[in-house]
């Protein structure tokens, strides 16, 4: 028996599901430009009520740990681990690429490659390999798009690409005949999060609270401000 309340934040969305022993019994999503912490436990408050639960019923808490925007990911897991140290529950961190990867699976061969892509500004996606299986073929790397990216996966059998990175990867090497772009607009989402928060669960391990920190995959960078000249 398993009550486990998942946030995601990764992106510009913002999503909040609550799982009972594998079966969703809510998913609220807001699709906008910024996510903010007040939105997030506003969400929270009402998925879980809306269900006929209290905040001190739940079993554990999980969040997409990311690849994704850093205030995104910030937000998520603060409010995350906010919540386990208020309320003694133990934490779930989950692969940000897996869940989205968790999304599609079912409707593709056992053939073929997952990719989930995340936009990470110019060329550069975060991305991951997966099998159909749900199994991690290659980890989540940032990785700056060229014509000749991921030529051996796609010389081995078809690849799906997906999630907001696809579209400049599509540029590049759509025209491949193992390249497989679907018109499906794929975004992180706590409904798989919370999917795959359930046997994390149960097979551990769990998140150290007092170290835990999102998983950045790479340093947040700033624009230097320019001199003012007078």
């Amino acid at each position: 028996m398993s009550l486990i309340l998942s946030l995601d934040t990764s992106t510009a969305s913002c999503s909040v599901a609550l799982h009972r022993d594998g079966l969703l019994l809510g998913c609220y999503e807001l699709f906008t430009e910024r996510t903010s912490a007040a939105m997030l436990t506003t969400l929270i408050g009402d998925v879980v009520k809306q269900a006929g639960y209290e905040l001190t019923q739940l079993d554990a808490i999980a969040v997409a740990k990311g690849p994704g925007s850093y205030t995104g990911l910030r937000i998520a897991v603060s409010t995350a681990k906010g919540l386990c140290f208020a309320l003694d529950k133990p934490l779930l961190a989950i692969n940000t690429l897996a869940g989205m990867a968790e999304q599609v699976r079912a409707y593709f061969p056992v053939t073929y490659t997952l990719c989930p892509m995340i936009d990470a500004r110019r060329m550069e996606v975060y991305c991951a390999l997966y099998n159909t299986n749900g199994q991690e073929l290659q980890s989540t790397s940032a990785q700056i798009i060229d014509e000749h990216s991921f030529s051996f996966w796609l010389s081995q059998g078809p690849v799906v690409f997906f999630g907001d990175g696809a579209a400049k990867c599509r540029a590049l090497i759509g025209e491949q005949p193992n390249a497989i772009f679907p018109d499906v607009n794929v975004v992180p989402s706590a409904r798989t999060i919370g999917q795959l928060a359930i046997s994390a669960f149960a097979e551990g391990p769990l998140e150290n609270l007092a170290t835990f920190e999102p998983f950045y995959l790479k340093d947040f960078m700033t624009t230097q401000p320019k001199k003012l000249v007078l």
